[in-house]
């Protein structure tokens, strides 16, 4: 049961999904930042960033699974993670240009996708010595961006829709703050259980994650 909750917790804090939560965060929690001026703009937004931070980097590796460039999804070897990591940058990278000076898209965005770009980039670099978790390093990058976030343009509370229930819950900011540091610990624990890392890359991943997004802030703001 552990084992399942385990699977469970990491392929929902996948790496890839990351951005795309931020995006949803965002758009609840204070959606006047951005600059569309209705629902079908607001729909073309969430389309695009989803489809260059998670359809087509996911695509582009079940690509390379089927043809044979990587032999399992799981990547458990440090060499099998490097064509990956390298498509990922690079759609990170072309998200961060389109981004940049889109008025449409606030600036508590770009800063963050500039923040997980680096941090693709850094955990490239360090994957030559260590197979560090990239999961840990989304999480702690995750709870970075999301306290830069709060602490700078949320009012205090955020609407999360039910939309089949004609219904919509208000929870605090810090509440979902709480939330993303308990799943920032469940992930690492998923990982240590799953013997997919060592303590070390647990660890090492958290600080990457973190470190990316203040240098992030820092070179944004």
């Amino acid at each position: 049961m552990i084992r399942i909750l385990s699977k469970l917790v990491s392929f929902i804090m996948h790496p890839l999904f990351i951005i795309s939560y931020v995006l949803f965060f965002l758009m609840q929690a204070n959606p006047y930042i951005f600059g569309y001026s209705g629902p079908k703009s607001q729909g073309l937004i969430l389309i695009s960033i989803v489809t260059i931070s998670f359809m087509f980097p996911m695509i582009s590796i079940l690509l390379m699974k089927a043809l044979g460039l990587i032999q399992t999804l799981e990547m458990k070897d440090k060499k099998e993670r490097i064509g990956p990591l390298i498509v990922t940058g690079l759609f990170y990278m072309w998200l961060y240009v389109n981004v940049r000076n889109n008025t449409n898209i606030p600036d508590a965005l770009s800063f963050f996708i500039l923040g997980s770009t680096i941090s693709v980039f850094m955990a490239l670099m360090i994957n030559s010595f260590t197979k560090i978790s990239l999961h840990t390093i989304a999480m702690g990058g995750l709870t970075a961006g999301i306290m830069f976030i709060i602490f700078n343009w949320t009012y205090g509370t955020v609407d999360i829709p039910f939309p089949w229930f004609n219904f919509q819950l208000r929870i605090s900011d810090r509440l979902v703050a709480m939330i993303v540091v308990i799943l920032a610990g469940a992930v690492g624990s998923s990982r240590l259980y799953l013997k997919a890392h060592r303590e070390d890359e647990i660890y090492g991943g958290y600080l990457v994650g973190v470190l990316s997004q203040i240098i992030a802030f820092r070179i944004f703001f």
